[in-house]
């Protein structure tokens, strides 16, 4: 450990279960010695293992609906009085929709639940900001990151709706991290993650499809949970202080390949 984050204190949303890339985020925060609050919907804590979670990094747990900005008011406020100051680091790491989860073709789509579905995945970013902004909740040269995915940019059909969530995340982050940057001297990202076998992530129909094709077209494979988690933390980290509204691929490569050798030749042997 390398202390990259001692003396830092921060809020820590999305940590499920020891699967969730937020998980592993809070697990190496906590090696690097970071103070943080962990949070998650209260429907999420009493499916998740999070009071493990606390206990392992010494955290304690505030339970918040993300599209509620009452919650979001009451959370950062809490997270100040009991890390003992402003925050230097916010991981947003929150995504769910309601048509994956109905099995709703992209076609279809029930639109409350495109509703429901885009304010927890990417409005609930822009109410955590407003907040923080308002409230003058981050110090100097902060670090606000949110995860995304590549679905953003390109079509991968069976990710459906979030593919439009994860699009309009992306813009907040660089509409809202100018003002923040400008004003604040805060930092705001989004790491675009390989495919990662997640509870979220694993609930994608053909999962383990697109999780292989990526494996074989990316130079360096797949990025791991955890490798996310070790990128995560240099963003964190004075390392990176002047990286902000970046859009950034941590995806081994995927994203800038046409096609690989180890693809052709998956074709070649069908012929």
């Amino acid at each position: 450990m390398y202390n990259l984050l001692k003396g830092k204190r921060g809020i820590i949303f999305g940590a499920l279960d020891e699967n969730s890339i937020a998980w592993k985020i809070a697990e190496r925060a906590h090696e690097e010695g970071a103070t943080f609050v962990l949070t998650n919907a209260p429907v999420a804590l009493r499916m998740g293992a999070i009071n493990e979670l606390a206990k392992k990094t010494n955290s304690e747990v505030i339970p918040a609906d993300a599209t509620s900005m009452e919650d979001i008011e009451n959370l950062v406020t809490k997270s100040m009085e009991i890390l003992g100051g402003k925050l230097d680091f916010v991981l947003h790491s929150i995504g769910m929709s309601v048509n994956v989860r109905k099995g709703i073709h992209y076609t279809e789509q029930n639109y409350k639940f495109t509703e429901k579905g885009w304010d927890i995945s990417a409005v609930s970013f822009h109410k955590v900001m407003n907040v923080l902004y308002h409230n003058d909740a981050m110090n100097e040269w902060g670090s606000i990151v949110a995860l995304t995915y590549m679905a953003a940019q390109r079509v991968f059909p069976d990710y459906n709706d979030m593919a439009d969530n994860k699009a309009y995340l992306e813009s907040i982050a660089r509409s809202f991290g100018y003002f923040f940057g400008t004003e604040k001297k805060v930092r705001v990202n989004t790491i675009s993650q390989s495919p990662t076998p997640t509870t979220a992530g694993s609930g994608v129909k053909g999962f383990d499809g697109f999780f292989n094709y990526a494996e074989k077209m990316s130079p360096l494979g797949n990025a791991t949970a955890l490798e996310c988690a070790d990128y995560t933390i240099s963003l964190f980290s004075d390392l990176t202080k002047k990286v902000t509204l970046q859009n950034l691929f941590h995806d081994g490569g995927f994203s800038n390949m046409g096609v690989s050798q180890s693809i052709i030749e998956n074709f070649s042997d069908n012929e």
